[in-house]
């Protein structure tokens, strides 16, 4: 049997954990530190030392960022793997053992990183999924005051859309300063709620007003009047990187004038942030990925936030379908084939969550193809599919810069029944027969 080469002598590999650093060089017996910032700062000269240059480590939770983050700064080439790629050998499973496997495997040069985005990225990345979490907490805060409102039988989270609208913020702000009265609570939401259904919002706010239910209203709308706050900081420290990435230039009109305070958004679920889709064509250049159907200002935000604007490290866009968990997987043993699941990461439901807004569209050809394909295989496939092809177009746009044109539902319909037309014809032809068109007949 040929023995594979060693490519690097020094490759060293890092099993990562929340107390211990094991580090084995070139796959000898390894040497132990620990995780606090000295012992980092202890691990870095050690290394250089030992000559090493590549270092190798799994991308366990996340441990290993702040020694990636150390080891890059240090000059030295670290490479993130995935752990599912890089499996002991049975029964030897261990914290010694791992990095010694990893180092082996580096100095061969079996290993293939994975993608970690630039340090910019990085930053913009932690402020997008901090801003996510305090979302979800508000909305968590929400459904608490709709149970305070429930417990005292006031409705009016049936009567109204949204109870953190304007109209619902006002009407449940004037009970917690103790107004009980429904004919003065009405004029406080909007006009148009006040025309449709005047009586039942009138209804609906005379409740039983027990004061440990008031307690518990007024306690849920101070933490969520709390995560609006802190919203809107990750807000501003999300439009200073931005504005980082893409300084202005000079021929782009001057920022607006500062007022005394900005209004609240009535969509937390967007950034509020001044001139949002502009300074993103700055970061993107001379691609404007917003092209794409249902891809908009927001979702673009995300996906910077993720994957970045370089995507030449995927060589193709099936790497980048495949990366994201949107393209299928088989799995091969012998003469069988099946399908193998794969788990979507975050642009993977970044683009699903694109998908649902271009498959609601009544006149594109995204959505004349998801109805179809939905019809044959499903909404959950259809919906994947389309995920897919739009993740696909997105590395085109990135890569090569490829304008999309829509050609709308007709265009669409017209070649899919060409497809159609032509199945057909091989059919026929495989039984022996011809297709005969339909001519309509004269009156």
């Amino acid at each position: 049997m040929k023995a594979l080469p060693i490519l690097d002598e020094r490759a060293t590999g890092i099993d990562v954990g929340s107390e211990r650093l094991h580090v084995s060089v070139g796959g000898a017996v390894p040497k132990v530190y620990g995780t606090m910032t000295c012992d980092v700062q202890a691990l870095l000269p050690w290394l250089r030392e030992q000559g090493v240059r590549s270092v190798a480590m799994e991308a366990t939770g996340v441990y290993w960022m702040y020694l990636y983050e150390a080891l890059q700064a240090a000059g030295f080439d670290v490479v993130v793997v995935n752990g599912r790629h890089v499996r002991n050998v049975p029964g030897r499973k261990t914290d010694m053992a791992d990095c010694q496997w990893l180092a082996t495997l580096h100095a061969h040069g079996l290993l293939r990183g994975g993608f970690v985005p630039p340090q910019q990225v990085r930053r913009l990345q932690d402020y997008m999924r901090l801003r996510q979490d305090h979302v979800a907490m508000a909305a968590s805060h929400v459904q608490h005051m709709q149970k305070a409102l429930e417990r005292m039988n006031v409705k009016l989270h049936d009567q109204i859309s949204d109870l953190t609208g304007v109209s619902g913020q006002k009407v449940v702000r004037a009970i917690l300063a103790g107004e009980r009265d429904p004919a003065k609570l009405l004029p406080l939401c909007a006009p148009q709620i006040r025309r449709r259904k005047a009586e039942r919002v009138m209804e609906s706010l005379r409740g039983i007003w027990k004061s440990e239910h008031l307690l518990a209203l007024r306690h849920a709308l101070q933490a969520w009047d709390f995560y609006q706050d802190q919203i809107r900081e990750c807000d501003r420290e999300i439009e200073q990187v931005l504005k980082e990435m893409a300084p202005r230039a000079d021929d782009d009109p001057p920022p607006p004038a500062a007022t005394a305070q900005r209004p609240k958004p009535a969509n937390t679920s967007t950034p509020d942030i001044q001139g949002l889709h502009r300074i993103l064509m700055r970061v993107f250049g001379a691609c404007d990925p917003t092209e794409l159907p249902g891809l908009a200002d927001h979702s673009l935000l995300k996906l910077l936030s993720e994957v970045g604007t370089d995507l030449t490290k995927w060589p193709s866009d099936k790497h980048f379908t495949s990366w994201t968990g949107l393209a299928p997987g088989t799995a091969h043993s012998g003469k069988r084939r099946k399908n193998a699941a794969r788990q979507l990461n975050r642009a993977g439901q970044i683009f699903c969550d694109i998908a649902r807004s271009a498959a609601n569209s009544l006149d594109t050809g995204f959505g004349g193809a998801f109805r179809r394909l939905r019809a044959r295989r499903g909404g959950r496939v259809a919906m994947k599919a389309l995920a897919r092809k739009l993740a696909a177009m997105f590395w085109r746009v990135m890569v090569h810069g490829t304008d999309y044109v829509e050609q709308g539902l007709q265009k669409y319909q017209a070649r899919a029944a060409l497809t159609e037309q032509r199945l057909l014809s091989k059919l026929a032809h495989k039984h022996g027969m011809h297709l005969i068109p339909n001519t309509p007949q004269a009156a």
